[in-house]
């Protein structure tokens, strides 16, 4: 037994695994042998289509979770972040389409009413001090019902990439020589990078995991906890208006009245990656790497026969284990 703990203590001390990180190293180690067991269980998985497939999934789950962790580690959480992607995608797609609205223009009031609906989750959680989980499930149902009132609950579709004005959607996926290239992952590890660095170099990035860690020893040693909080949700309504327009991007059309359960993908990711449900811990880079676990299963699970029930199973399933997983951790470090 003391063998074995110290083995452990030995892996968790090298510094190669100190700088990355145990979970990280746990959640790539968990990518590799899904990639494996889904390409033996199919050959049709080892196509390139797969691979495109993966990463179409992955662009607007990735901003989503991006943005929630935040929130996820204020110690809080958006789950209007789903139906907010849907809502800014028609929202942008309406201006574009009916309208006449240039696709900048499109593109810049989607991540504005993100932005917009993000100060209005932050007035009722930050300022009124409402529990994040009902507040966010007003503004859930919210975005739902605007989406479909804004469009007159009609499928709203963006231009095609044959189009002029389609060029926005080569910024998430690029034709060249016949194959689809999915550039989009650049745009996306920009994001973690830049978002990365605001959570672990800047004051503010600190104040919001201080806010996790420990909210009314935050507000006692000065820090306007109101401020980063609110934060914390403009960020996530921000990049949930990114995830919309990914959204635009990667399918012809978009249904009103969609994208709930989605923001449990997200959320996932970002638990899967290390952040915790209690708040104060958490990185950008591993939620990245939670939502490759997500966009794997999702993808997967139909080469090896699985369907859409199975795979809502599965994905609740894996959701429960990662949160299963936090609750322990937590307690060890009690």
């Amino acid at each position: 037994m003391a063998d074995r703990e110290k083995k452990g203590n030995a892996f968790t001390n090298n510094p190669i695994v100190k700088a990355i990180g145990t979970q990280k190293i746990v959640v790539v180690l968990v990518i590799i042998f899904l990639a494996i067991m889904f390409s033996v269980g199919s050959p049709a998985f080892r196509q390139y289509s797969t691979l495109v497939s993966i990463f179409d999934y992955s662009y607007y789950i990735s901003f989503m979770a991006i943005g929630v962790t935040f929130c996820l580690i204020t110690g809080g959480v958006d789950l209007s972040i789903g139906t907010g992607m849907i809502c800014y995608a028609l929202f942008g797609g309406h201006l574009i389409t009916k309208v006449g609205m240039p696709v900048v223009v499109g593109m810049l009031a989607a991540i504005a009413l993100g932005v917009l609906i993000g100060l209005l989750n932050a007035l009722l959680v930050a300022v009124m001090d409402l529990p994040p989980f009902i507040a966010t499930l007003g503004t859930m149902m919210i975005t739902r019902g605007l989406g479909s009132l804004l469009t007159g609950a009609m499928s709203v579709t963006w231009p095609p990439a044959a189009a002029e004005n389609g060029w926005f959607r080569s910024i998430f996926k690029l034709k060249m020589n016949g194959k689809m290239i999915p550039v989009g992952f650049i745009l996306v590890l920009i994001c973690v990078i830049l978002m990365s660095i605001f959570l672990n170099k800047t004051r503010a990035g600190r104040y919001i995991i201080a806010i996790g860690s420990n909210k009314e020893a935050t507000r006692l040693s000065g820090v306007n906890v109101v401020k980063y909080q609110s934060l914390a949700y403009l960020i996530s309504g921000f990049f949930a208006g990114l995830a919309g327009i990914a959204y635009a991007a990667t399918f012809q059309a978009i249904p009103p009245g969609t994208g709930a359960g989605l923001e449990l993908d997200a959320i996932a990711g970002a638990i899967i990656g290390g952040t915790s449900m209690n708040g104060g811990v958490g990185t950008v880079t591993g939620t990245l790497l939670g939502v490759f676990v997500m966009s794997l299963l999702k993808t997967g699970f139909p080469y090896i026969g699985l369907q859409a029930n199975w795979q809502q199973i599965f994905t609740g399933l894996v959701l429960v284990l990662a949160i299963f997983i936090d609750v322990l951790k937590n307690k060890k470090t009690a």
